[in-house]
C-alpha cells in the first residue's frame, strides 16, 4: 500500500519538542517497513525552508540525507500546478495551503487513500491519516 507523506510529519520526526513527534517516532519505523512512502518536490521545498528556518542545519541535513532517500518524489509538472491552482481558488474561503492542494491532487491521481500527517485538512478532504 501507499501512504504520502506531509510536511507535517517529517516535521514532527525531526522535532523532538513538537507534541506530534512521539507519535510520528511511533509510526515511521512501521511505515519504513511496509508501505511505499510517496510525497512530491512541493512538500520537500515546504520541508527544506521550515527545518531550515525552525530547526537548523543539523535537522536539514537530517531531512535530507536520512528522511528524503526513503521517499519516492512526484515531480510537479504545469498540469498538476495548474490543478492545485484551481482546487485553491475555488475553496478560497478555507485556509488549505497551496501545497496542500497539490498534495491532494498527487493522492487522487495516484489512488492513494492514506497520509502520514498531523494536518486535519487530510481527513477533510477524505483521506485516512496515520497515526
Amino acid at each position: 500500500m501507499t501512504t504520502f507523506v506531509d510536511t507535517s510529519a517529517l516535521f514532527a520526526l525531526l522535532d523532538r519538542g513538537d507534541a506530534n513527534h512521539p507519535g510520528a517516532a511511533k509510526a515511521f519505523p512501521r511505515l519504513l517497513r511496509d508501505e511505499r512512502l510517496l510525497t512530491h518536490n512541493y512538500v520537500l521545498l515546504e520541508s527544506t525552508a521550515l527545518v531550515h528556518r525552525r530547526l537548523g542545519p543539523a535537522a536539514l541535513r537530517a531531512l535530507l540525507e536520512d528522511l528524503v532517500p526513503a521517499l519516492e518524489v512526484a515531480w510537479v509538472d504545469e498540469e498538476l500546478h495548474r490543478a492545485g491552482t484551481s482546487a485553491m481558488l475555488a475553496a478560497v474561503r478555507r485556509r488549505i495551503s497551496f501545497v496542500d492542494w497539490v498534495s491532494f491532487e498527487v493522492m487522487r491521481r495516484q489512488r492513494v487513500e492514506q497520509a502520514f500527517a498531523f494536518d486535519e485538512d487530510f481527513a477533510a478532504q477524505g483521506f485516512r491519516t496515520i497515526p
